[in-house]
């Protein structure tokens, strides 16, 4: 079956750095673009960063441009998160997001993982 499998998150200080890790099985990881999204308490889940097919194009959300970084192993069937510069409002639980561009009910989701920024 499907599974996307979070992990990574933890608690860490103002300025320090995580890398997020989503393994996944049950499909082909190179045909999906991936993304990962956060959802902070009481606010909706918004798109973090996104990874094409190829890993050839990277977007970002504005407030993470610069201190994160969305990346692919299309051998190993992960995508990470780099997060480097971290602060409080980066405080959420972070999920793991494969789409098919082709077949858009082809859409799955991981468990999250949390991560806080606090010192």
């Amino acid at each position: 079956q499907v599974q996307l499998v979070e992990s990574g998150g933890g608690l860490v200080q103002p300025g320090g750095s995580l890398r997020l890790s989503c393994a996944a099985s049950g499909f082909t990881f190179s045909n999906y673009v991936m993304s990962w999204y956060r959802q902070a308490p009481g606010k909706e889940r918004e798109l973090v960063a996104t990874i094409t097919r190829a890993a050839v194009n990277t977007n970002y959300a504005d407030s993470v441009k610069g201190r994160f970084t969305i990346s692919r192993d299309n051998v190993k069937n992960t995508v990470y998160l780099q997060m480097n510069s971290l602060k409080p409002e980066d405080t959420a639980v972070y999920y793991c997001n494969a789409a098919n561009r082709v077949d858009i009910r082809l859409n799955y989701w991981g468990q999250g993982t949390q991560v806080t920024v606090d010192s």
